[in-house]
């Protein structure tokens, strides 16, 4: 929404109110007094303030928001741009004053500016002057109430003549009372909304964050704790996130309760073990273990499951916790906090986007078997790349796999020692396997919720080998690279990442009798390139219309 549908979105007061300060501003600016300016910039920024179209929190800062009021010196220290750089009053006024601003980042700490100029309309059909209030403004129509209702329907021709007694009984009890949840729509509780804590500004948890339906999250955010007053702090404690009942569907009476399926209890050794009276509530308590200051039951994870119905109505909510022992030195602690929505009788199966990838998520892969292909269950084991350990041994980190994630672009690797007792050909089996795993899967999802009976939506990978200077004695793969190229699919306004094609290639190198006889460390590495192949967008148009429009046949009657 731009500034002039801001303004005309104002009501009559409104712009009654904001016209008056302008005429302050103005009368302040034709003072010479001292310190006249500085009273003026501090006018105008509340006058702006009230055609700031990224002030979307209440009295609460928006991020990167320089014309948000509720924002102190402290918040704009940590903007890293204005998204709203430029604020002007009507543009149909032949004279306007526009707010500029701009961050300097030159000071330490970075700081806000704000400058004020005049802007002159070059239009020949600008306004000067305005003596009609509601010219710019929508007239806000008139409406019924309790009291005028039967003076307004004489009125009005197009209501329908129907009186409150021909209205059934049964019509006023069948009227629906509640609605059903959509996607992002916070789910709402006894006495607020389902609250999860969520990093805001920085790496703090806050702890006002609703959770939308249907939004799987996982937040990870530090807190500050006192050892001596954890028992004090709610956030440390199991029953800050099972009080609330969740209201099956929006402004409903019917309450779901939040039960506890698991908790799990961590020493300080970071052994787990899982607490068999899972339905009594741990509290926060200080000790002393083994003479340090600890604080034991301390929430660490949460995670919620609620399952929900196709029709939008919330059924269930589980809960599992990690509590902790914590000590001085797990200072600031980490907390995270987990929610996933279920459907009710139904299988869920992760998706890596819908329908293009989304970034960070794991590569959707299979084998071919007939007219569809085969998946494993676990989406983050189907196509993967070794790691290896900090000695960086070759030998140890067999077995060692970790996912490709879609754009990241991932280097791994690790180090074999050659030597002239050394069986060549049994290492480089051995390299081999651990290159490419347990196998190669023949196809990668083209979407990121590919069907797997629809093969056409499925790349396939194409593996090919290079070898150089195969005349020497000792030839083993030293890397293995893969190069994943996408393209953006669908609307320019929405862009979804396809994948087009999935090349891997191993390449091997070969050493001499001599290297061998000197003893060569050699380094084995794994390459992951994903390459963005999208050709620039051009605009369509549609064919231009013809006129086809003909006389009428006695179009020159009498003449012909």
């Amino acid at each position: 929404m731009n500034v002039v549908e801001y303004c005309c979105a104002m009501t009559n007061d409104e712009q009654e109110d904001f016209r008056e300060a302008w005429k302050d501003l103005y009368e302040m600016m034709l003072s010479e007094r001292s310190g006249t300016r500085r009273t003026l910039y501090t006018a105008a920024a509340t006058v702006f303030s009230a055609l700031c179209v990224c002030d979307l929190l209440v009295e609460e800062c928006d991020i990167n928001c320089c014309c948000d009021p509720d924002c102190s010196s402290t918040d704009f220290s940590l903007f890293s741009t204005c998204s709203v750089p430029v604020v002007s009053s009507d543009s149909h006024f032949c004279f306007q004053k526009v707010a500029l601003y701009e961050m300097n980042f030159t000071a330490h700490p970075p700081e806000r500016l704000f400058h004020l100029i005049e802007k002159t309309n070059p239009s020949a059909f600008c306004l000067y002057t305005l003596n009609y209030r509601i010219a710019l403004s929508f007239i806000i129509p008139e409406l019924p109430n309790e009291n005028d209702f039967d003076n307004f329907l004489k009125k009005s021709v197009n209501f329908a003549n129907t009186k409150e007694s021909d209205i059934s009984h049964s019509t006023i009890l069948n009227a629906p009372t509640a609605t059903k949840y959509r996607y992002s729509v916070p789910v709402q509780t006894s006495d607020s909304f389902l609250k999860l804590p969520a990093p805001l500004f920085s790496s703090h948890c806050s702890d006002n964050n609703p959770v939308g339906f249907l939004m799987n999250e996982i937040f990870r955010c530090i807190r500050r704790v006192t050892l001596e007053r954890c028992g004090e702090d709610r956030a440390l404690s199991m029953s800050q996130y099972i009080q609330p009942k969740i209201l099956a569907k929006p402004n409903s009476s019917k309450e779901i309760p939040i039960t506890i399926e698991s908790v799990f209890l961590q020493s300080l050794n970071k052994t787990m073990t899982r607490n068999a009276q899972s339905d009594v509530l741990l509290h926060p308590t200080f000790a002393i273990i083994n003479g340090l200051k600890a604080c034991t039951n301390v929430v660490l994870q949460v995670k919620y499951r609620i399952t929900y119905t196709e029709t939008g109505e919330i059924t269930k909510a589980k809960i599992c916790f990690l509590l902790g022992t914590v000590s001085s030195s797990m200072l600031p602690l980490q907390q995270q906090f987990h929610v996933r929505f279920l459907q009710q009788n139904t299988k869920s199966f992760p998706l890596s986007g819908n329908p293009g990838y989304v970034p960070g998520q794991p590569l959707i892969a299979g084998y071919k078997i007939e007219s569809h292909v085969v998946q494993s269950t676990n989406r983050y084991g189907q196509f993967t790349i070794f790691y290896s350990l900090a000695e960086q041994n070759c030998l140890l980190a067999e077995g060692l796999r970790k996912p490709v994630f879609f754009g990241n672009n991932m280097i791994t690797g690790c180090k074999i020692r050659l030597t002239e007792t050394t069986d060549c050909q049994l290492v480089g089996k051995r390299l081999e396997k651990l290159l490419i795993g347990d196998s190669l899967p023949k196809y990668i999802s083209s979407f990121g919720n590919s069907s797997p009976q629809n093969l056409q939506d499925w790349v396939p990978v194409h593996f090919s080998t290079l070898s150089v200077k195969k005349q020497k004695p000792c030839s083993i793969p030293v890397i293995y690279d893969i190069r994943v190229k996408w393209t953006k699919y669908g609307s320019l306004m929405n862009p979804q990442a396809k994948i087009v094609n999935v090349a891997v290639k191993m390449i091997a190198s070969a050493f001499s009798k001599t290297d061998l006889e000197k003893g060569r460390m050699v380094q084995v590495s794994t390459i992951v390139s994903f390459f963005d192949v999208s050709a620039p967008a051009e605009a369509g148009y549609k064919a231009q219309p013809t006129i086809d429009a003909k006389l009428p046949f006695n179009f020159f009657f009498p003449f012909v």
